[in-house]
């Protein structure tokens, strides 16, 4: 389930746990989001449990406003659509309601980021050999381009994980994507939000860096630095961050992911 990063009420908090509370807190007020499964699926789960029950949750599949009936293992899982309360062709999904404008949060993960936000999902090392092959795009470039902010949940936090440059740009921001002249202007921000095991960082625009706002307990602001791979820009009033709380561990650990699917 991770490491071990805070004792709460009984309860101690791992990173995994750490990093989905954070997340589930950040869509206090959002509508709905298009997630993917894993963590994202756990956040938006707590959320409704928690700071935000009218939250729908959006599968890439055309399922809309889900209520899987168990922790589903693919976007394609039965479980995510027993309850659901629409079920779209993905021509629809991605036509009426990603592209019309209806998404108020995706979520995505990334191999790497870079400090306006721009996402590598395809591989690591050169393009004509590299060391690492990865998913590929899938629908990511197109919610980076439509939903209304994106979060960004990475496991890592290190030089390899947010490089200076990336080895490969999946899905880029809004300034990468206007730099190059070539792609269609954002409907939204781009990344607003990421979540990693040292802290979360925000971009207050659509043309801003990446800025540090928060660590989390028993991480200091340099070692966030050290581990980011470009002089990373610090609010001037960064805090410590709120640690899960006992129902929301317990929720985690006895109702949303009972089989440990996720929460390793």
């Amino acid at each position: 389930m991770g490491q071990p990063v805070a004792e709460v009420s009984g309860y101690t908090a791992t990173s995994t746990e750490l990093i989905v509370s954070v997340a589930a807190r950040a869509l206090a007020g959002k509508r709905r989001v298009f997630a993917g499964v894993g963590l994202p699926t756990l956040a938006v789960d707590l959320a409704q449990r928690t700071v935000n029950p009218d939250v729908e949750l959006v599968y890439e599949s055309g399922v809309c406003a889900a209520h899987p009936t168990s922790m589903p293992e693919s976007i394609g899982d039965a479980v995510i659509v027993a309850g659901a309360e629409a079920v779209l062709s993905m021509q629809a999904l991605f036509g009426y309601v990603l592209q019309g404008g209806h998404i108020d949060v995706g979520f995505l993960g990334a191999a790497q980021i870079d400090r306006f936000g721009s996402l590598n999902t395809s591989f690591i090392g050169d393009a004509r050999s590299p060391r690492v092959r990865l998913p590929g795009a899938g629908g990511a470039p197109e919610i980076m381009m439509n939903a209304a902010e994106v979060f960004v949940i990475m496991r890592r936090h290190d030089h390899g994980s947010f490089p200076a440059e990336l080895d490969f740009c999946t899905s880029p921001s809004p300034v990468r994507a206007c730099a190059s002249g070539l792609g269609l202007p954002h409907r939204g921000m781009g990344v607003s939000t990421v979540i990693t095991p040292l802290g979360t960082l925000e971009r207050p625009s659509a043309f801003a860096e990446l800025e540090l706002i928060s660590v989390h307990e028993g991480v200091s602001v340099d070692e966030v630095r050290a581990a980011t791979g470009w002089d990373l820009k610090v609010a001037d009033d960064v805090r410590v961050t709120m640690p899960p709380s006992d129902e929301s561990i317990r929720l985690l650990r006895e109702e949303i992911d009972t089989v440990r699917l996720y929460l390793r």
